[in-house]
């Protein structure tokens, strides 16, 4: 029997783990991404994704299930399309461009029967609307009539060693139930449970509703963190006794900010959503995005504190910053809340090493040193600041520093150790 063809645009944190696993359960999977050096590095069995190990990924590239490529003619005859490609912000609007291009280059080689699944994160509206008309005018078919169209919400969480693709729960949508029929289809081989809903702008809001919550509770905790510290209150230990609430309390952490694709920008994208379609204002999301975008801010101010009590400046000053990723044990960079923190205090004039075995060279931020987080290193810095808690860091050494340490993460004890 011929193996259905799954064509997957886009191959970074969401694209490729869903390439690899539709290779798994017996797809023939064509991976395909613009990005060429990526493309050639997949190609030598390297994966850029934390979550897809070059072992995983090199027995599917030897016996031919899957197969990156940066040429579009190579994408003909899929009977799956799934598009995983970026949806930034640009200038406080959505920037669907990526889709729009993945919808343009997949319309040339739609067929009837042929399924397409959006998981790009966007507004309530974008698959039914935008999509279908690119679609049908690139194919000269109609969505739900000729081919089937649905979305299903990216749930990727990268460095999670608990939930993975395969058994966290997909929620799939079409335009009609028979195209809901097909997407579930396809993810229930990719995952243990799926999770249908009527519609896709059910779907589509489904996402965005997931990380307002978390964007809006994480303003939450950093505002009171930020009060506590001025009221002299622990707002780690508060946060622990009312943890251990069996009911109606969920635990959030303050931090030093929000980052990846998800918090800093999906709830923006409801909130245009609202303005542009009724002329209100989500509030929420709007004082959410204020306090979560000021914490950089707000460390920094932490950090000329601490040094003026050394009788110190931040100018000249040596800061040992401890993790560049936006979060734990990844080497994902994106709308990391630690790149202003360091820009900032390089325009302070401080001298910034950081450490971060993830995270590449090219995506330091201009002027920062890479160091390695030895003790010496430690020790000779003015102030250490713990932004990220990858596990390779040595916590009994930093708790045991002979220099300050700002701990963003609540990880340290010590009496070196001051807390956000």
């Amino acid at each position: 029997m011929t193996k259905r063809i799954v064509v997957v645009v886009g191959q970074g944190y969401v694209g490729l783990p869903v390439a690899v696993r539709a290779a798994e359960v017996g797809y023939q999977v064509v991976g395909y991404e613009l990005n060429e050096a990526r493309v050639e590095s997949l190609l030598a069995g390297i994966s850029h994704v934390e979550d897809i190990p070059n072992e995983r990924l090199r027995p599917l590239l030897h016996d031919g299930s899957y197969r990156p490529t940066a040429v579009l003619a190579e994408i003909a005859g899929f009977d799956i399309a799934v598009i995983s490609v970026p949806t930034p912000m640009s200038e406080g609007t959505p920037d669907l461009s990526y889709i729009e291009s993945a919808c343009e280059a997949i319309g040339r080689f739609v067929t009837p029967g042929c399924t397409v699944i959006l998981e790009s994160t966007t507004y309530p509206g974008t698959t039914d609307e935008l999509c279908a008309d690119i679609l049908d005018a690139a194919s000269g078919l109609s969505a739900g009539v000729d081919y089937h169209l649905g979305y299903s919400p990216e749930r990727i969480d990268p460095g999670n060693p608990r939930y993975r693709l395969e058994n966290t729960p997909k929620v799939v949508s079409g335009i009609t139930p028979s195209c809901l029929d097909h997407v579930d289809g396809f993810f229930s081989r990719l995952v243990e449970q799926t999770v249908r809903v009527s519609g896709t702008r059910e779907a589509e809001l489904t996402k965005l509703l997931e990380n307002t919550f978390r964007h809006v509770n994480i303003a939450l905790v950093n505002e009171l963190a930020m009060f506590a510290h001025d009221l002299g209150i622990d707002i780690w230990e508060a946060i622990d006794a009312a943890s251990t609430k069996p009911f109606g309390y969920m635990r959030f952490t303050p931090g030093p900010g929000v980052g990846g694709h998800c918090l800093p920008i999906d709830p923006t994208y409801l909130s245009w959503q609202i303005e542009r379609r009724l002329g209100q204002t989500f509030r929420f999301v709007e004082l959410a995005n204020d306090v979560n975008s000021h914490m950089p801010n707000y460390v920094v101010q932490r950090v000329q504190r601490l040094l003026n009590d050394l009788e110190m400046s931040v100018k000249g000053s040596s800061v040992l910053v401890f993790g560049l990723a936006y979060k734990a044990n990844t080497g994902d960079a994106r709308e990391t809340p630690s790149e202003p923190i360091c820009r900032l205090l390089i325009e302070l004039g401080a001298k910034v090493l950081v450490v971060d075995p993830h995270v590449r060279d090219e995506q330091f931020p201009i002027g920062c040193t890479r160091a390695f987080g030895t003790v010496e290193e430690i020790n000779s810095s003015d102030l250490v600041l713990y932004l990220v808690d990858h596990d390779e860091f040595d916590t009994e050494a930093l708790s045991a520093s002979t220099t300050r340490v700002l701990d963003c993460r609540h990880a340290l004890t010590g009496p070196m150790v001051h807390q956000l």
